[in-house]
């Protein structure tokens, strides 16, 4: 039997739209516009749905992720500790040598400026890597 919009055959571009619009509330706002900013930061990201369901950014590697929690939506950064961060955008996760996270909760201002910085040199350190 085959299943219609099975979350297996929908695009991983389709599944974030999805969660954003499940969401329906400032979560779903707030992940649809780290998203764009996203995006803008650098137009050739891949989007893909990983872990069961977490939104998931890559240009040679992953960027971040895009999760959504109760009380925040968290970007984690695969290897934030290895970024820059003269704006002091993570809040989260600093205590590990690996990965950096910005938690945003209700109400929070963005630093679009910073945060599309923060995102190209996550793909400068990808690609020097790769």
């Amino acid at each position: 039997m085959k299943k219609s919009g099975s979350q297996s055959s929908k695009s991983p571009s389709r599944l974030i739209d999805a969660r954003i619009k499940e969401l329906g509330d400032w979560r779903g706002e707030l992940l649809g516009r780290l998203r764009a900013l996203i995006k803008e930061a650098d137009p050739d990201v891949v989007e893909e749905w990983k872990w069961r369901g977490v939104p998931v950014w890559s240009h040679d590697g992953i960027i971040c992720t895009g999760e959504t929690y109760k009380s925040v939506v968290k970007m984690t950064f695969a290897k934030g500790a290895a970024l820059k961060d003269p704006s002091r955008l993570f809040n989260s996760s600093l205590e590990g040598n690996t990965r950096r996270a910005i938690d945003f909760p209700e109400g929070a201002k963005i630093n679009e400026k910073a945060l599309k910085t923060l995102v190209r040199a996550a793909v400068a350190l990808n690609k020097s890597k790769a």
